[in-house]
């Protein structure tokens, strides 16, 4: 068969193909034609396997049949294991294996997906290290890359600074990596003063700040940032400059956490406005948005809409409920999540709903029962905020005895929530010794926290423990630990 006319007929078929066995007729085909080493071929085949089928395994088989890959098939198998997190492993150890047998040399291109790869800063070191020694150090895609790679490291933005400052050049993409890497340690300052140097900008950097604002909790200035976006597109000459999902959904997700129902209306009156389809991304962002901010009618019409109701929609409706006192609509929610079946299962944030419903309920027997289904039925590890929830649970109803059973069996050292759960509990039933243990308790985790001091003082004065109301006094001067005052939010 004609080269050209094989060609073609390899790209009919695959584009047609939408099943291993398909792909396996094809390669037994090239096998019988004597092409089973091609390299032309065979990343089509390997591209095909992880794209389309997304089969890696098989696609590494594949690989691993070749006698000599070359660099296109090399990168082609590490790019496909960079794109699934669960897989960074295995493109690091492709790449040694590359190394190793020292053909074909490392280029550009890959050095990319091998960085997108590495977990902490000691892997990028050593791939950094080797970059220079290949000669690629120069290269704006490389460079670019190693800003991304450190900035995700945690606490190792310094690292990536210094990348970006020795940069040959740079463009819109490498200053939105280090706004990015800024943004997501939590370095909002430097993040925006260097978004604010930005000789361009688009929707990746605009988003990449306000993402960063959102996740950190610095809601208002992400929201503050979304506001400017919007007037910043109706300009003629930045036309291109508009929300696009992620930007939507960030600002959703701000609304929510600061209570801001009449921006989160005018958000879903742009969604539809300006054509977006809602999918199951955004309308989960709605369902939480309306959820938080209290209107919950709106958030249940908005998920009864959502065709492809995943886990995250039912968790956000739950915890939607829970949040607000209605503890039966809470748990006939999940109850009705279970019918749906296998294709969806609790998880963690799950119970936490439910626990919180129970919680506000005041309905403890059915809050064990829950406890005990996470662990027993699903096989889930109870985390602190699951012992945080039973812990208040226990508390307001009085239970402390049980309490205190379940804080001795925890399988992690009880925190602040464990602690400050039972002694709100400890005050409203008037178990002052108890609530002296628990305040000292907190005490001990922070002792800087003028507010847990301020908590123990409160309850040595209703015990008459003036001495140690004194003393405490004192230490808390001494260490100048100051009670943060309370603030309220209001929508402007």
């Amino acid at each position: 068969m004609e080269p050209n006319h094989l060609n073609e007929n390899l790209k009919s078929i695959l584009q047609k193909s939408n099943h291993l066995n398909h792909l396996k007729q094809l390669q037994s085909l090239l096998t019988t034609l004597g092409h089973s080493q091609t390299h032309f071929y065979a990343f089509k085949l390997l591209r095909f396997c992880s794209i389309s089928l997304s089969n890696l395994h098989y696609a590494r088989l594949i690989f691993n049949h070749l006698t000599s890959p070359n660099i296109y098939l090399y990168t082609a198998m590490i790019t496909a294991y960079a794109s699934h997190p669960h897989t960074h492993s295995n493109a690091i150890d492709l790449y040694r294996n590359m190394l190793r047998q020292s053909s074909p040399k490392p280029d550009q291109f890959i050095y990319p997906h091998v960085l997108k790869s590495c977990m902490g800063p000691r892997g990028t070191d050593l791939v950094h290290a080797q970059i220079l020694k290949s000669g690629f150090g120069q290269y704006p895609v490389v460079e670019t890359a190693l800003v991304d790679s450190y900035s995700r490291s945690l606490g190792n933005v310094g690292s990536a600074r210094k990348v970006f400052d020795e940069m040959s050049e740079r463009n819109v993409v490498s200053f939105t990596a280090m706004v990015s890497g800024y943004a997501r340690a939590g370095d909002l300052e430097n993040a925006v003063r260097l978004f604010g140097e930005m000789p361009e900008r688009d929707v990746l950097s605009w988003n990449a700040l306000i993402s960063g604002c959102t996740q950190n909790g610095f809601s208002y200035e992400g929201i503050k940032l979304f506001r400017k976006m919007v007037v910043v597109g109706l300009e003629e000459r930045y036309r291109c400059i508009k929300p696009d999902k992620v930007t939507l959904i960030c600002a959703l997700s701000a609304c929510g956490d600061k209570g801001m129902l009449q921006l989160g209306k005018w958000i879903h009156g742009y969604v539809y406005k300006n054509g977006f389809v809602v999918d199951s991304l955004l309308a989960n962002a709605l369902v939480d948005m309306y959820g938080k901010c209290g209107s919950l009618k709106q958030a249940r019409k908005v998920f009864e809409m959502n065709p492809d109701k995943g886990l995250t929609s039912w968790n956000s409706m739950i915890n939607s409920f829970a949040l607000h006192g209605q503890s039966d609509c809470a748990i006939a929610m999940f109850e009705e999540m279970m019918k749906v079946g296998s294709d969806v299962r609790p998880d963690e944030i799950t119970f936490v709903g439910l626990l919180n419903a129970c919680t506000h309920g005041g309905l403890v027997e059915k809050g064990y029962y829950y406890f005990e289904m996470m662990v027993q039925e699903f096989k889930l590890e109870p985390q602190i905020s699951h012992y945080g929830c039973l812990i208040d649970l226990l508390g307001r109803a009085g239970r402390f005895d049980e309490a205190m059973e379940v804080i001795r069996g925890m399988s992690m050292e009880p925190d602040e929530i464990i602690w400050g759960s039972l002694l709100n509990g400890c005050k409203v039933y008037g178990r002052t010794e108890l609530a002296e243990f628990a305040a000292k308790k907190l005490v001990e985790i922070d002792p800087h926290n003028g507010s847990y001091g301020a908590m123990l003082a409160k309850v040595y004065r209703e015990i008459g423990k003036w001495d140690e109301v004194r003393n405490l006094g004192r230490t808390l001067k001494e260490q100048k630990s100051y009670k943060i005052p309370g603030c309220s939010w209001v929508e402007p």
